[in-house]
């Protein structure tokens, strides 16, 4: 039995890497750890798969760094995940910007990734 610790965990690795890849300015290792299918909506129109997670985190400015709280965590199914978060992003070059991030991630082939990501602004 799994139980909200084992699911904030899970969390905790996904963001942890996705931080990691979005701090360096890796948008290609930031896609990597999306679903091949992932519907990804940052603050641009949507787009479905890795490529649209690499081409949208290439187009946001050097320095950006990000930094999250985990808020909500819900198991869905054995292999499924949904996790509310706040998150920060910080700019060399302008004050921070506060979203709201929803994330599915769902266990592939023994891997955690990142199925869908929702992105909304604070009032």
């Amino acid at each position: 039995m799994t139980g909200p610790s084992d699911d904030e965990a899970i969390l905790r690795t996904v963001l942890d890497a996705w931080k990691s890849g979005v701090d360096a300015h890796e948008p290609e290792r930031v896609a990597a750890g999306f679903t091949e299918d992932a519907i990804f909506q940052g603050l641009h129109p949507y787009s479905v798969g890795r490529e649209g997670v690499a081409a949208y985190y290439d187009s946001q400015p050097l320095g950006m760094t990000a930094r999250y709280e985990i808020l909500e965590t819900r198991r869905l199914a054995d292999d499924l995940v949904l996790g509310y978060q706040r998150v920060e992003f910080a700019f060399t070059d302008r004050p921070p910007l506060t979203v709201n991030l929803s994330l599915l991630v769902r266990r592939v082939a023994g891997s955690w990734s990142i199925a869908l990501y929702q992105v909304s602004l604070l009032p």
